[in-house]
């Protein structure tokens, strides 16, 4: 049975000045994608979509997308601000892809199995991969049902900056309650807080569950994120910046009663590279996990 993981590569990077998705981390010129293929590949997956923009296309091919080809069924889907559902007129000036709703759209069509989609940019770890995996195995492709990977919030942060986490809450059957896209997470001695647009602060808990943007989902649920795309357009396709992303939607699925979302949790560690001076941090991190036996020198040796 295909079994496809979809990796969101089409991001600009605006906080970390480039493209994050092709730039060297490991000791042989891996990129992060490397590794998440490298993971999937061991946790079962064997067919790879990157959702990419048509501008970095042929950089993106001749690099990760040639070497990778070499071991796993390689395909590709295309985000651009002009491929919208309908007629809906949008602003000329636009400059910034819909989000990451819109690139799950783009592989509409081209999935017909229960399927993982993820960040380009972040370190997942091993085991989750193989959680995500075994429990795609269980889903119905017939029904709007899903999965996520949650992790340990603190274990989620930048020792240089803000970010934005989805802080979840779950039920007692390890369901998906609500999930709340929270921007201006940072942490400073031992307290976790965020900053609101006014200033205040709010304290959070060190445990609390962040999704980190790894999902598993039926193809039924492609119907479903297609309405509420159609919807956010509406109101929102006149403007520069508006976009819809993966977990306010799910958040707003779930709370219609449109989707059920179990959540995963890993002992993996996450990290990333949010801002520029992450990168030292993630190699290093990749040095010891291949000393400690985790991957070889050389992924694709």
């Amino acid at each position: 049975m295909e079994k496809v993981i979809a990796i969101l590569a089409a991001g600009i990077g605006s906080r970390y000045g480039g493209l994050k998705q092709m730039d060297p981390i490991g000791p042989s010129k891996e990129f992060i994608i490397d590794y998440t293929v490298f993971d999937a590949i061991r946790a079962g997956f064997n067919k790879v979509l990157f959702i990419i923009r048509h501008d970095i296309e042929e950089p993106f091919k001749a690099t990760i997308g040639r070497r990778v080809a070499q071991h796993i069924e390689t395909a590709y889907a295309f985000q651009e601000i002009s491929d919208l559902p309908g007629s809906i007129p949008f602003n000329p000036e636009r400059t910034k892809p819909w989000g990451t709703v819109q690139a799950l759209l783009s592989c509409d069509g081209m999935i017909k199995t229960p399927y993982a989609i993820l960040n380009a940019d972040d370190f997942y770890g091993r085991k989750s991969y193989e959680i995500l995996s075994q429990q795609l195995d269980t889903l119905s492709a017939d029904s709007p049902i899903g999965c996520m990977v949650g992790f340990q919030l603190d274990r989620t942060l930048s020792k240089y900056g803000s970010v934005t986490r989805g802080i979840c809450q779950s039920d007692d059957n390890n369901r998906l309650k609500t999930i709340v896209e929270t921007p201006g997470i940072q942490h400073e001695g031992h307290d976790v807080f965020y900053e609101d647009a006014n200033g205040k602060t709010t304290l959070l808990n060190h445990d609390a569950l962040a999704s980190m943007n790894m999902w598993g989902f039926s193809p039924a649920l492609f119907d479903v994120f297609k309405q509420e795309f159609l919807a956010f357009l509406q109101k929102h396709a006149g403007e520069l910046k508006s976009e819809l992303v993966i977990p306010t939607t799910t958040n707003d699925l779930i709370k219609k009663g449109k989707a059920e979302i179990k959540i995963l949790s890993t002992p993996s560690e996450w990290f990333g590279v949010t801002y520029p001076d992450d990168k030292a941090d993630a190699m290093q991190k990749i040095k010891d996990l291949i000393k400690a036996g985790e991957y070889p020198d050389n992924l694709w040796a």
